[in-house]
């Protein structure tokens, strides 16, 4: 199905004006060196497995009353004179969820980076899609947004857009709380892809681990504006915090500014080596790289498609 752009009204968020001709032609591009990457692997690699009436057999169990006949194994009661139950490996659809950070601090940059996390769901998303997989989608600041129902099928990356460009940014980043409530109102286990500049007063670890110890599979990409790490500030300023309004009068010298860049910098890396010490894969671009460019890294790099 070839894309074609739909016109929409305003959308609240401002990112309706990001899924342009331009976007959906990029996408198209984006599914197709995909499908080249990964040609030759197999579906059932990115799929969940389950006990039940599948195609490939799995294992025995005794046979008790009210199972069905059929998966009696007749050869073995011949040779045993044992009513054994044949068990089957029963394939699931992968279930992709995409938790975009709509805080107050994803408004900071140019282009902001709540604009290029909108493009990199939206990407992702259509590619999931497109391989049937069930993908779903979550904003989160300080608490859980409603979110876009499973779907499945590139047909409804439209919907995808609509909602997209309707979220609104508010509210500070809890990663904890909001990651909790996540997986209480989910069910069905998959890939949780977060993200997110993981700017949580509170620290990354508690959003994670909640998505591990519940059986998910975090997916963790960090977004940073280039004026975070390494901001061209100097003198006496007033310093406002964009999610709270607080503010601060504060004396910026060669030697703070510095030891503020060293402080960015330990923070991403001690997120970089949370993840890689868990096998949890992680990805880190500044808003500067084309979020294209981005997208084929995380498919050469695996993870996303397995």
């Amino acid at each position: 199905m070839q894309l074609a752009a739909r016109s929409k009204g305003p959308a609240r968020g401002g990112g309706a004006k990001l899924f342009d001709d331009e976007f959906l032609k990029k996408l198209e591009y984006l599914l197709i060196v995909s499908k080249k990457i990964f040609a030759g692997r197999l579906r059932a690699e990115r799929r969940t497995k389950k006990t039940g009436a599948g195609i490939e057999f799995a294992d025995h169990r005794d046979y008790t009353a009210g199972d069905d006949f059929r998966y009696i194994d007749w050869n073995i009661y011949g040779r045993m004179d044992k009513l054994l139950l044949r068990l089957f490996e029963e394939e699931e659809d992968l279930s992709i969820y995409l938790l975009v950070d709509a805080s107050k601090s994803m408004t900071i940059g140019e282009p902001p980076k709540f604009h290029y996390a909108l493009k990199l769901a939206a990407a992702l998303c259509y590619v999931g899609l497109s391989n049937l997989d069930r993908v779903s989608i979550a904003p989160f600041s300080d608490d859980l947004g409603e979110r876009l129902p499973p779907a499945r099928g590139k047909g409804r990356i439209f919907k995808v857009f609509d909602f997209l460009g309707k979220i609104e940014p508010h509210g500070v980043t809890k990663l904890g709380p909001s990651m909790t409530k996540f997986v209480h109102q989910t069910h069905r286990r998959g890939m949780a892809v977060l993200i997110s500049d993981f700017y949580d007063p509170a620290g990354f670890e508690e959003g994670i681990n909640v998505l591990r110890y519940n059986k998910y599979e975090p997916f963790v990409i960090q977004l940073y504006d280039e004026k975070e790490a390494n901001p061209a500030l100097f003198g006496d300023l007033t310093l406002i915090d964009c999610e709270t309004g607080e503010q601060k009068e504060v004396t910026i010298s060669h030697r703070l500014l510095e030891e503020y860049k060293r402080e960015h910098e330990r923070y991403c890396h001690e997120l970089e080596e949370f993840c890689t010490r868990r096998a949890v894969p992680f990805f880190r671009t500044h808003t500067g790289v084309p979020f294209d460019e981005l997208v084929l890294r995380i498919f050469r790099q695996g993870g996303f498609l397995k």
